[in-house]
């Protein structure tokens, strides 16, 4: 069911909703984001504000702390296409820390896009759009399509693309519809179009599955354009991505009532830190995943040059955790991390970044300290351990083995 975009629902007069967007150094995609938490403001009647993982403002944290002052209840809703690293490790993490930093808030935290009838529709018409601009006609002629995704290191996200890929297929008139990414995994769009091209269709329509025109849909269009000049006997062009189309409402409204009613569906069978998948055996482990989003919102870096390739990271090499929940607090880990931050500073050789984690799940056993990527845990840290740390370990790569307490 979606959202009912003419009544406001009971009993929200002290709920806000924050829409969170990946956050861009394109000012263009992230006032997308804006205009829908404006959009969706409209249709849920309650306060909307728009917040980013990461390279714009406000910050998740920020954002709620913002919404704090005002409302007893919020409810996050993710403007994220697939379940990938994001949705699973980063969006949580920052979401525990404020329930951490406020705890007189209630915080609910909503899916991803995922599949939706909405978005199959979308691109039914993005499609649509395209055989137009081709002169090509689907009932009449063999139109292939080409749904390209960014691709991830996730297979449950990049499950999910080939799924919507069956379902736009389905009931259709297609002659086919393949499935490919820009970039991370395979089969990658220039890969796909050469074996498409193999049918001799009539038209081949590439659609971008994303939420903005930034660069990685530029080299969408890009990848289309070189192939309609390497075979004349096709006609190829590429559509439009998401954009603000309005039926993205219809998906985050209904993100939003299972956020708020705890009908949250996530796809737990196919995560690859839940289950061990073949080829994803080292990924499993919350504590891990936790860890490794502790380490990719520590790491990015804010380029400058935008034609780089997205997500570069100026990363130390080493990071370290240290748990400063309510047990390890209790027991000294803000006096064990400011010593670790001391010793570093004063090290020649230190490369490292030392940060305070929310906790580690390994209470009783604090103050815990978490070295990555070396996946080493230290246990019962004192702070006058901070030094061997320091100098053994970030230094000079040997683990402190008299006060390990665990190594993934």
């Amino acid at each position: 069911m979606t959202a009912n975009a003419n009544a406001t629902p009971v009993g929200l007069d002290d709920e806000a909703v924050l829409l969170v967007g990946h956050g861009s150094r394109r000012e263009k995609s992230n006032e997308q984001v804006r205009t829908l938490a404006a959009e969706l403001e409209g249709r849920l009647g309650v306060p909307v504000d728009a917040g980013f993982l990461e390279l714009a403002k406000p910050a998740i944290p920020d954002a709620i702390a913002g919404l704090a002052a005002s409302v007893s209840r919020v409810t996050v809703v993710q403007l994220s296409l697939f379940a990938a690293s994001h949705v699973k490790n980063d969006v949580p993490l920052a979401v525990r820390e404020a329930r951490s930093d406020h705890p007189e808030l209630a915080i609910r935290a909503g899916a991803h896009l995922g599949v939706h009838p909405a978005l199959v529709d979308i691109l039914d018409d993005r499609a649509a759009a395209v055989e137009a601009e081709l002169g090509a006609n689907r009932e009449e002629d063999d139109v292939a399509v080409v749904l390209c995704a960014r691709g991830s290191s996730d297979p449950d996200a990049n499950g999910d693309a080939h799924k919507l890929a069956r379902l736009l297929y389905e009931g259709r008139a297609f002659d086919r519809v393949e499935t490919s990414f820009v970039g991370v995994t395979e089969p990658r769009l220039d890969e796909t179009l050469h074996a498409v091209a193999k049918h001799r269709p009539d038209a081949v329509v590439v659609l971008p599955y994303m939420l903005g025109d930034g660069m990685l849909t530029g080299r969408i269009r890009d990848g289309a354009d070189e192939f309609d000049g390497a075979y004349p006997y096709v006609d190829v062009a590429a559509g439009d991505p998401l954009g603000t189309d309005t039926r993205l409402l219809d998906v985050l409204g209904d993100r939003w009532q299972e956020a708020r009613t705890d009908s949250v569906d996530m796809s737990c069978d196919t995560c690859k830190y839940k289950v061990e998948l073949d080829g994803y055996e080292e990924d499993v482990g919350g504590a891990r995943a936790m860890l490794r989003a502790l380490t990719h919102r520590e790491s990015h870096a804010d380029r400058d040059d935008v034609d780089e390739e997205p997500h570069a990271h100026d990363a130390p090499e080493k990071h370290v955790a240290v748990c400063t929940n309510q047990t390890c607090a209790a027991d000294g880990s803000p006096a064990v991390l400011e010593r670790l931050r001391q010793k570093a500073r004063d090290s020649d050789a230190c490369d490292a970044r030392i940060t305070r984690s929310s906790c580690l799940g390994r209470c009783g056993d604090g103050p815990v300290v978490a070295v990555y990527p070396d996946g080493v845990w230290y246990g019962g840290v004192d702070a006058s351990d901070a030094e061997r740390i320091v100098s053994s370990h970030l230094d000079g790569d040997r683990i402190v083995s008299d006060i390990v307490d665990q190594t993934l």
